[in-house]
């Protein structure tokens, strides 16, 4: 993808996309969110992609939506930000969390406002050391999006969730890890080797029983017990009919590695 604002390069089974305005800590703008929309949109149909890695270039992964030349606590600005997150945020936030195949993030500095929440969006989320996370909603006067409110109470409960909200104070990466907000921390310099070995992990296994992981999890938050257990099964029939399944099982029994293809 030819893009100033974004980069999409497909290896091995991984498609990592790269916010790229490191001048301005990849805050956003109204068409990097469209290529990114496209971007993820393509991505989640391409066979080809079997992990997907989202992540920033520069110092920063996302320090939110570029206010520049806005005038924030109006009127006008809080309806052009409704309309931002109905418009742009919410459907590449929808397509990230119902994509049928993992999605890594790697927070390599400054998650901020919606790039914070951009960020847990993904189904494995690594940070550098350096990096950290800020609700910063509560110093413009407006509320997190992108999913935050969805996400926090849940990764981290309600009392934390709430302090991070209202407090708007910065949560580095070591204890966003320890908090369970996040699934690691490494080192700045170990970062993307970390993901990459992770990625290329996930990209030669069952990428079809993924998606039905994704979907089962996704579900469970809304489900009854009885209502989880028949989704489960519902799912695992999927899981067991398709090729990875056949496959994985018929390893098991000939006592091989499996060859999974992703179908």
């Amino acid at each position: 993808m030819d893009a100033s604002s974004l980069v999409l390069e497909t290896a091995a089974g991984v498609a990592t996309l790269t916010l790229n305005r490191p001048e301005r800590l990849n805050a956003t703008t109204v068409p990097m969110l469209l290529e990114l929309r496209r971007a993820v949109d393509r991505v989640a149909a391409d066979p080809a992609a079997r992990c997907v890695v989202l992540t920033g270039a520069g110092r920063g992964f996302c320090a939110g939506h570029d206010l520049t030349g806005r005038k924030p606590g109006t009127a006008e600005s809080a309806t052009d930000i409704a309309d931002l997150m109905d418009r742009h945020y919410n459907p590449i936030i929808r397509v990230i969390r119902n994509m049928q195949k993992p999605v890594i993030c790697a927070v390599n500095g400054v998650a901020a406002g919606g790039g914070a929440n951009l960020a847990l969006a993904g189904d494995i989320v690594i940070a550098a050391r350096s990096a950290y996370f800020v609700q910063s909603f509560c110093k413009l006067g407006v509320i997190p999006d992108c999913g935050g409110t969805y996400y926090l109470p849940r990764l981290v409960g309600r009392a934390r969730a709430l302090g991070l909200a209202l407090l708007g104070d910065r949560l580095d990466a070591e204890q966003a890890a320890q908090w369970g907000l996040i699934w690691k921390c490494v080192d700045d310099a170990a970062l993307m080797s970390e993901v990459s070995r992770i990625a290329w992990r996930l990209a030669g296994q069952p990428t079809r029983a993924f998606g039905l992981m994704k979907q089962a999890f996704e579900a469970s938050l809304g489900n009854s017990l009885d209502a989880q257990l028949d989704l489960e099964r519902d799912l695992q029939r999927v899981a067991e009919h398709s090729a990875d399944g056949r496959e994985g099982i018929a390893a098991f029994y000939e006592k091989r590695k499996p060859v999974f293809t992703g179908h």
